[in-house]
């Protein structure tokens, strides 16, 4: 009897033995488990970081590439070269323009668009020059020699403070000034040229000593002489382009010819003389086709542009 019970004892001992052995093997295989998937999760963040790091490397290599570009072109910029280079990438393109009508606006020929009139225009009138305005500052982006451009006599409580937010991207970030003042606030009489069709004197050339006035306005209502009307109050000078001496009617359907431009248009055959000095380059390239003009055969000579390196030491 002692027997049976003492094989029991050990049969249930080993039985015992054996049960502790299995959870001790069963603990070890969850630590080994356990310390594999921390091994794991220790080299796949040694992983994400190694790859932050090289992704940041690589983007400081590319940066400093760009800025060498960059300045490279800027340089040339100044010395009157071109830089129409289509492999530059787009963030190369943006930081050069950037420079560029910075430089405008610190020695940049002055060109103010005269906002004053936009009481006298409907609804959709503002929103035409709320276009018109973009067009000409993506003009202006886009030019070798940019102007220092002035919205004048904008209030942020306007019909077309409103519009030019609603239409027009980044219309806050526009690099121009905008301000409530008007021309005259801004600069004195003498130095101020309004350019309007209606002037009797043809504008020759550009003088960085002046500055050149657009008056914003849309009139499909046609109202005569507004703009020369509104130099006169100011008694300022006056000047049209030379579309007379350099351009001529052409026979047309409707027979219908005007010298009526979109302030986009003006500035667009502005920028083009200024760059090339000749007015029959910038007419021919901007004055619209149907307008009922063509340049005059022969054509007259081309004006002298103001030298660039003149304007730059200005």
């Amino acid at each position: 009897m002692e027997t049976v019970e003492s094989d029991r004892r050990e049969k249930q001992i080993i039985g015992d033995s054996e049960i502790i052995d299995l959870l001790l093997i069963d603990v070890e295989t969850n630590v080994e488990r356990r310390a594999g998937k921390e091994s794991a999760a220790c080299s796949r963040n040694v992983l994400r970081k190694q790859r932050h790091w090289e992704r940041q490397l690589a983007a400081k290599k590319c940066k400093r590439k760009e800025e060498k570009q960059r300045k490279k072109l800027s340089r040339e910029h100044n010395a009157g070269s071109s830089t129409d280079d289509p492999r530059l990438s787009k963030r190369v393109w943006k930081a050069i323009t950037k420079e560029r009508l910075a430089d405008a606006q610190r020695t940049g020929l002055k060109l103010c668009v005269d906002l004053s009139m936009t009481d006298r225009m409907s609804d959709k009138e503002i929103s035409r020059l709320a276009g018109q305005l973009r067009r000409l500052y993506g003009s202006n982006k886009k030019a070798t020699w940019p102007f220092h451009v002035f919205l004048t006599d904008l209030g942020e409580d306007s019909r077309l403070y409103r519009e030019c937010i609603r239409m027009n991207d980044g219309f806050l970030n526009y690099m121009m000034d905008i301000t409530e003042k008007g021309v005259l606030e801004l600069f004195p009489p003498e130095s101020v040229v309004y350019l309007t069709p209606d002037a009797e004197e043809a504008l020759e050339t550009v003088d960085p000593d002046k500055v050149y006035v657009l008056g914003g306005l849309v009139d499909e209502s046609i109202q005569k002489k507004l703009s020369l009307s509104k130099a006169s109050d100011l008694s300022v000078r006056t000047a049209r382009l030379p579309i007379d001496e350099y351009m001529i009617k052409k026979d047309n359907v409707k027979n219908f010819h005007s010298k009526i431009l979109a302030i986009n248009q003006v500035f667009d055959i502005l920028l083009t003389f200024f760059e090339s000095g000749s007015w029959t380059k910038a007419l021919q390239a901007w004055f619209p086709a149907g307008k009922g003009y063509v340049i005059s055969a022969g054509g007259s000579p081309p004006r002298s542009a103001v030298a660039k390196t003149q304007h730059q030491n200005q």
